[in-house]
């Protein structure tokens, strides 16, 4: 697949330098985090010493001798001799460790308070002071007792012991508090001892606990993220989809957890510091509490760089891992692709190129379309795979390399299917082609020894006779195929990509007949020239009587464009087959006029201003109206859209508007980016060349659909404001954006910009007559105008309430209006039709492309404004089964539509000729484009004979056709069935035929090309020689397949419907059924009918013979 693979791009994946980076950052924070929890560690924590301390066994009350000495103070404690000396030395420790890690080298002062003891009691505490104290001991004060017994012992008892003492420890003996403030200031001593000192025990503990609680959480949060930074380091990335998104489960989740360990740990020490904030508020703080705060604010700190180094890293592992699961589903789909486009270009391989048959070649096209459409589809897929990986590349894909490399290779083999298929189609097409051309080469032959064969030897004896024989041959050598006179060496080079050794000797073969005939021929004109030749006597020259020219087949549309949108079509009246074309035309015109109310500047042409002045006057309005639009659009989506977002004001917004943003903005942001991103750079380009406008609006006509939408969901937003439009987010919003209108008003600029452009268009266009790009400017107005009918035909298609069905399943509504109908069956009692006829309905008609529906109008409730219609559905016209009646006697204004052959008719009146005249011409594309696919169907399968055989027989076809019609009836009342054999037709009547199923199995023919009434008599198939003019492929055992030109017999008709028939161009003899022969020879015999009316017995035209 390449040098890349998807093992690289996983390694690569694992090795990214960011997040190596970020990760190495974490371990940093990490580090000195550490650092700064070892300095603040103390060996005795305050669980150890927890129960002592609150007897006050000691206690630092936060006071300084000189010095700066710190103060431990011993009060009264009648345990003190019960504590055991280990638990005494921890206490000490726990106690000087503090003082001694902030600031090593201090020195201690202890106050030993024994005004309540004994000397013994003294000498013991001395002691063991002594023994157990870990600090630097700059002084001892002890209280002596206050009883005179005690007192005087004491006296002496320190009198002998003071050496002793004052060896290991300086010891100064006092009398009382006054002798104890020599040495220590009054505010540095608490009350008990006489001084100002503030000092709660219980809350120092408390303090104290919390301050060594939050260093112990904080070091294992630390931890755990040094220990979940370390396993996202070293994540294994698996080929396992499903693995990658249980680990992107899992991380998300770990991360979560620890995010909120975090914050509580943050939270906690925030607490803490407010404490500490508390606790040193004064004139003085204590020294103590300060350093608490620094040390806790540090841990603070350090763990919020720890976070956010954390964050960091993270963030990069996810992406990564988010990216890999992204490779791999790209790759799964790659290869998945990949396996499809293989397989189709395997499967056309096996298309061989080698047809020798005109069956065969049809097969194989066959074939090849349907794996053209397949290929189309995966190809289509293999776009949005390409597409996806430019989109992956774009958000900087780790992988874009092994990417963009299988991008390039889908386009390679798409581009490499794409070429073989039309290579192969090519040459399918060139062998089709060389064989049809061999077959008119051969019918061409057959044609000409019939011709000579039927050539009576009685009548060209005479000088007339042969030069009227010699005419009938040099007019059949003009429709000699031009193959034939190219030779077979050119026909050799111009096929040579298909010529097969089959096809080389069936050219030979056609080349050697074509001689033979050719000699034939010859033969025949050296004969009649000399018969030609005898009895010379003067004549009068006679000019040639004129051939008939051929009837047109179809109307020719040619829309015009003019001040509004006009189009104007002529009508050929048709007349009899073989008539002279009439010159009486009918012209109609259809003027779809817009005036709006000008709302933009008309630029006249007062003064000297030239057109390209005042155009350009116009495009800067354009763009400057543009730019205005689009600020006005990104205003409303940041200062309402985006603020439903904004913490701060979801308490003024209502839970259910949140959800239903999408309903009140619409597709406002997908129509904010098409205008800001693409159109506003396209028409700022034509600032300087206002010529090009018209191709802008062109080439964006598809994105303007979006408004369509818009327009759409219009009436559910408003219904939506007027419900919340006193909501307080909505005041405190227009109040942020100091707009004096509230939102409604700009959620209508869409749709007053859709109608702002045509005004615009149409100023440009005034000044921009014989300029260049005015054509482009003029199919930009019209697309503009047609896109205000779409949009207001489907405003009105949404309020359609009752419709079961899919109703986009009808295809785009084409048009909707209000009309006056009135309703008839065929076989409906007779008092429906009297009742038709006195009381029209009012119904509101949608044309889609595919039905006609009929629906009722109704108001809903409200007022005002507030008041909009709906439309009751009523009844479903399938187009497949409609016809129309152009004109109804007695009012102008009206027309039918009949359903299923006029089982159900409906006299429509329109408020207006012009509405009457645009419904008709609608009407009338849709069954024209219908009558052309069933054509095309009727001639690609008419070998399908069998499954005809149980349709509708060939006059009732012909006669459901006849029906619609243009046809003066009765108002109110449904127009007359025509008969078959009716003598007697109005001469303006002009039949569009209705898509019945039938319509499949019998002749089709233009609309616009059946004639009068007196052409339809209803055909039946006679004996005698035809022309085929379709194929028909062999269906059966004792059925022959029929080549279009072949010419064949008719002999008789079996007890089935089925005729026997000779092919005498295959020399083949077989059954064919009765609906498949209309097909194959149907003109043949319409133009055979037509001379039995005119001439009867006189058979013309496409018959060679009759039995």
């Amino acid at each position: 697949m390449g040098p890349a693979s998807l093992q690289e791009e996983r390694e690569s994946g694992k090795r990214s330098k960011e997040e190596m980076e970020s990760y190495r950052c974490l371990l940093q924070a990490g580090s000195q985090l550490e650092r700064t929890l070892q300095q603040v560690a103390v060996p005795v924590s305050m669980k150890e010493v927890g129960g002592y301390i609150q007897k006050q066994v000691a206690y630092l009350s936060g006071g300084r001798g000189e010095d700066s000495s710190v103060i431990v103070t011993l009060p009264e404690c009648s345990a003190f001799s019960d504590i055991p000396d280990e638990a005494l030395t921890k206490v000490f420790t726990y106690l000087t460790v503090i003082p001694r890690t902030r600031q090593p080298g201090v020195k201690f002062i202890i106050i030993l308070d024994r005004r309540l003891d004994t000397w013994a009691s003294i000498k013991t505490a001395l002691a063991r002071i002594a023994a157990s104290f870990p600090g630097n001991l700059h002084l001892v004060l002890v209280l002596r007792p206050t009883s005179f017994f005690h007192r005087t012992v004491t006296d002496i008892g320190f009198r002998f012991s003071q050496e002793d003492f004052m060896l290991k420890m300086p010891v100064v003996l006092l009398s009382s508090v006054t002798d104890l403030l020599r040495y220590i200031d009054e505010n540095q001593l608490t009350s008990e001892f006489g001084g100002t000192l503030d000092y709660c025990h219980s809350d120092w503990i408390v303090l104290r606990t919390a301050i060594e609680s939050f260093a112990v959480t904080v070091k294992d949060i630390a931890q755990m993220l040094q220990a979940f930074g370390t396993e996202l380091a070293e994540t294994e990335l698996l080929d396992d989809g499903k693995t990658i998104e249980y680990l992107l489960e899992s991380h998300t989740d770990k991360y979560n957890k620890l995010k909120e360990a975090i914050r509580s740990v943050s939270k906690e020490g925030r607490h803490l510091l407010s404490s500490l904030d508390s606790t040193s508020k004064g004139d003085d703080p204590q020294w103590d509490v300060k350093l608490d705060w620094e040390t806790v604010q540090r841990l603070l700190g350090q763990l919020r760089d720890m976070e956010a180094a954390f964050d960091g890293f993270f963030e990069k592992h996810h992406l990564k891992l988010h990216q890999y699961l992204q490779l791999l589903r790209y790759e799964k789909s790659f290869q998945e692709i990949e396996l499809c486009l293989d397989h189709l270009l395997a499967q056309e391989r096996e298309l061989h190129t080698s047809v020798n048959t005109l069956p065969q070649t049809e097969q194989a096209l066959k074939k090849l379309d349907g794996l053209e459409s397949n290929a189309k589809e995966v190809m289509a897929r293999a776009q949005i795979i390409i597409l996806h990986g430019h989109q992956l590349s774009a958000g900087h894909h780790y992988a874009m390399a092994l990417i963009m490399q299988r991008c390039n290779e889908l386009r390679h083999h798409c581009d490499t299917l794409s070429v073989a298929l039309k290579t192969k189609q090519s040459l399918f097409l060139q062998t089709h082609q060389l064989l049809l051309s061999l077959g008119l080469a051969q019918t061409w032959c057959d044609d000409g020894a019939y011709l000579l064969a039927n050539q009576l030897v009685d009548k060209f004896q005479s000088k007339e006779g042969a030069q009227a024989a010699l005419k009938d041959i040099e007019k059949f050598l003009e429709e000699a195929p031009s193959m034939l006179s190219s030779g077979v060496d050119v026909l050799m080079i111009e096929y040579e990509a298909v010529i097969t050794p089959h096809l080389q000797a069936q050219i030979s073969k056609t080349f050697e007949k074509h001689a033979t005939v050719q000699q034939m021929i010859q033969n025949r004109q050296t004969s009649l020239r000399k018969l030609a030749d005898k009895h010379v006597r003067p004549v009068q020259l006679v000019a040639p009587r004129p051939e008939n020219p051929p009837r047109s087949k179809s109307p020719l549309f040619s829309p015009k464009h003019g001040d509004g949108l006009k189009f104007t079509f002529d009508i050929s009246l048709p007349g009899k087959r073989g008539s002279r074309k009439s010159p009486n035309q009918r012209k109609i015109e259809v003027i779809h006029d817009y005036q709006e109310s000008r709302s933009c500047v008309s630029y006249g042409l007062d003064g000297d201003d030239s057109p390209n002045l005042l155009r350009r006057h116009v495009m800067r309005e354009l763009i400057e109206t543009e730019r205005i639009y689009v600020e006005e659009l990104l205003c409303v989506l940041l200062g309402y859209r985006a603020e439903m977002d904004n913490a701060e004001l979801s308490g003024l917004l209502p839970p259910i508007l949140r959800s239903k943003r999408d309903i009140l903005f619409g597709n406002m942001p997908e129509i904010y980016n098409f205008h800001s991103r693409v159109f506003l750079q396209d028409l700022e380009g034509c600032l300087e060349a206002p010529e090009g406008v018209g191709a802008c609006f062109l080439q964006r006509k598809e994105c303007f659909q979006m408004y369509e939408w818009y327009c759409q969901n219009k009436l559910r937003s408003e219904a939506l404001w007027r419900q919340f439009c006193d909501c307080d987010f909505f005041q405190e919003c227009q109040k942020k954006l100091e707009h004096k209108l509230g939102l409604d008003s700009y959620l209508l600029k869409p749709i007053q910009r859709l109608t702002k452009y045509q005004l615009l268009l149409k100023e440009l266009l005034k000044y921009s007559a014989d300029s260049e790009g005015t054509s482009d400017l003029q199919g930009a107005l019209t697309a503009m105008l047609d896109l205000l009918k779409s949009v207001n035909d489907s405003m009105h298609q949404i309020s359609i309430t009752g419709y079961e069905g899919d109703i986009c399943e009808l295809g785009r509504v084409l048009m909707q209006g209000s009309f006056s109908v009135w309703i008839s069956h065929k076989k409906g009692p007779t008092r429906m039709k009297e009742l038709a006829r006195f009381k029209p309905m009012q119904r509101h008609l949608f044309l889609y492309e595919k039905a006609l529906l009929l629906c009722k109008r109704r108001e809903e409730h409200g007022e005002g404004a507030d008041k909009t219609p709906s439309y009751s559905f009523k009844h479903c016209l399938k187009m497949t089964a409609v016809g129309i009646t152009e004109n109804v006697k007695g009012d102008g204004k009206k027309f039918e539509i009949w359903y299923s052959g006029r089982e159900e008719v409906y006299v429509v009146q329109a408020p207006t000729m012009e509405v009457k005249m645009a419904w008709l011409n609608e009407l009338r594309r849709i069954l024209t484009n219908q009558q052309k696919l069933l054509r095309d169907e009727v001639y690609h399968h008419g070998q399908r004979a069998d499954h005809t055989q149980g349709s509708p027989s060939l006059s009732e076809s012909k006669q459901q056709r006849a029906s619609v019609s243009s046809e003066d009836t009765e108002s109110g009342r449904s127009s007359p069935e025509p008969r078959a054999g009716s003598p007697k037709h109005p001469h303006n009547r002009r039949s569009w035929p209705e898509a019945h199923p039938a319509v499949d199995n019998c002749e089709l023919e233009d609309w616009s090309a059946v004639g009068d009434m007196e052409d339809e008599v209803l055909f039946q198939l006679c004996p005698g020689r035809y022309r085929a003019l379709a194929d028909c492929l062999q269906n059966g055992p004792n059925s022959i397949s029929i080549l279009r030109g072949d010419v064949i017999q008719l002999q008789c008709v079996d007890g089935s419907g089925r005729w026997q028939v000779t092919n005498l161009s295959q020399q083949q003899e077989g059954l064919v059924a009765a609906s498949s022969l209309q097909l194959i020879v149907g003109n043949s015999i319409h133009e055979h009918t037509c001379r039995l009316r005119d001439q009867a017995g006189n058979l013309k035209g496409r018959k060679l013979s009759s039995p």
